[in-house]
């Protein structure tokens, strides 16, 4: 019996992208739309609403977040001063699961928001459990010491030897401290949605 794809790998088959981060997306073997017709059909041109709503959805599934959540984050990225795109791009880049995940102790979001909700990091020295946390400029994050002894925090020092963060974040790769440099810079993220077309969508 072939195995269920869940709702976020659906999407990712919907618009021929991993999405999610995992080795195991069904995208990477076959980039064609689900169903049974799925390799005969050609992927549908998207009106202007089509393409701002495929964003939308993108977006909701890279970061693990519901509509409630999501819309939040673009209502309060339109009353911030500056450009609302990069807004809430910055906002969604300094969740704190987001802020584990881009420091390369996890591979997924979904890895490191379990991670989060159970204890296991520390913000300035004090426990937060809080995936939603949203970190600032000189703020330090790090794993309780006893989280390194197994789980996905296990053998972190190997995991990190060869990996390069972005610019904004500073990795001690010895006590495996994350220091935030900076705000993050949207020429950097490489998003894989387009924060001005969901900008867009709920401007209507």
């Amino acid at each position: 019996m072939a195995r269920k794809l869940g709702p976020k790998h659906k999407l990712c088959r919907r618009v021929g992208e991993r999405l999610c981060n995992t080795d195991k997306c069904p995208v990477t073997r076959r980039a064609y739309p689900p169903g049974m017709h799925g390799q005969s059909r050609t992927r549908s041109k998207l009106t202007p609403f089509g393409i701002q709503l495929r964003e939308k959805q993108k977006a909701k599934s890279v970061y693990g977040l519901l509509e409630r959540q999501f819309k939040n984050y673009v209502l309060r990225a339109m009353k911030s001063k500056g450009n609302t795109a990069d807004t809430l791009s910055a906002m969604l880049e300094k969740r704190l699961d987001n802020v584990i995940f881009r420091a390369g102790f996890v591979k997924t979001r979904a890895q490191a928001r379990q991670l989060v909700g159970h204890g296991h990091f520390l913000v300035n020295n004090k426990k937060v459990n809080i995936p939603s946390f949203q970190v600032r400029v000189g703020d330090l994050v790090l794993p309780k010491p006893v989280s390194l002894t197994g789980g996905p925090l296990k053998d972190l020092a190997l995991k990190l030897e060869q990996y390069e963060a972005p610019s904004w974040l500073l990795i001690n790769k010895t006590n495996f401290e994350i220091k935030i440099l900076e705000a993050p810079k949207a020429e950097e993220l490489q998003l894989m949605f387009d924060p001005k077309m969901i900008v867009e969508f709920y401007s209507r």
